[in-house]
């Protein structure tokens, strides 16, 4: 292994590390210091911190206490965060937005994993609105998510001119 591929490695693991340690510190300050449905303003009328809970993925969807949906949601998990490595190890056009972007939807997906191990469900907590319309609560992981996965659309975009 060539010392930039090293470099490069160290670099994805650093930053997974710090996602998932981010996001399991605030989750575990939530889970603290709230009981599950309490809610905290922070600025009136925008964002509340909001102790939920969801057994499914993104925006509830397959939520449910079936033991067959948690255990298929964490072979998913699994899954993808393998596919996901071997995609990055074995990528041939190393950039910055496909560092941060793998690195930062691995850490995200992983901090959820954890969740799902040890809650058999996600912890989410950050809840934006404006008046009566909520933005369906999130969380440290899911913000990592969504930004690593429009660097990555970014990254791939900028491939995909660059072929004739």
């Amino acid at each position: 292994m060539n010392l930039s591929i090293s470099f490069s490695i160290k670099s994805f693991l650093f930053v997974v590390f710090l996602v998932v340690l981010a996001d399991q510190v605030t989750k575990t300050l939530v889970v603290s210091n709230l009981r599950l449905h309490e809610v905290r303003p922070v600025l009136q009328g925008f964002f509340n911190i909001t102790y939920i809970t969801n057994t499914g993925v993104a925006f509830g969807f397959m939520a449910g206490s079936g033991k067959w949906r948690h255990i298929f949601l964490q072979m998913v998990s699994v899954v993808a965060l393998g596919g996901l490595f071997y995609f990055y190890c074995n990528s041939h056009c190393r950039s910055y937005p496909l560092l941060w972007g793998t690195s930062l939807v691995f850490g995200g997906a992983l901090g959820n994993l954890i969740d799902r191990i040890r809650y058999r469900s996600v912890i989410d907590f950050l809840d934006f609105y404006a008046g009566p319309y909520h933005w369906p609560a999130f969380n440290i992981a899911d913000s990592a998510i969504t930004i690593g996965g429009v660097l990555l659309a970014w990254h791939f975009f900028r491939i995909t001119n660059k072929q004739p």
